[in-house]
């Protein structure tokens, strides 16, 4: 089995994220956020080391959080907001790029 570790790296970054908008700011949303898209990207990664052709999840959670922080960016231009919105939107391409290699058809 080959591990998704370019997935899980981007679950660890959304999960610190969330736990550093915690530590300096008292961010409970942050953390909450940052804990529950880190585990879902998480999942996500673990299920396309199992299968390479399940990338729905990692896909779901990555396109959601590009959207939703990409606002954030847009509005705030606070420096993590746009980490994580740059690091979903390129999670969105590799994950495209994946599905234009290896069709997810039977």
């Amino acid at each position: 089995m080959e591990y998704d570790w370019v997935g899980f790296g981007y679950a660890a970054l959304l999960a610190y994220g969330g736990i550093m908008g915690y530590v300096k700011a008292g961010s409970v949303p942050s953390l909450s956020a940052g804990l529950f898209f880190g585990g879902l990207a998480g999942l996500g990664a673990y299920q396309q080391s199992k299968d390479p052709k399940n990338i729905w999840l990692s896909l779901v959670a990555s396109g959601t959080l590009s959207a939703i922080m990409g606002m954030r960016y847009y509005n705030t231009r606070k420096p993590m907001t746009g980490i994580v919105a740059g690091a979903s939107l390129l999670m969105v391409g590799r994950l495209g790029l994946m599905m234009m290699e290896k069709p997810l058809g039977p």
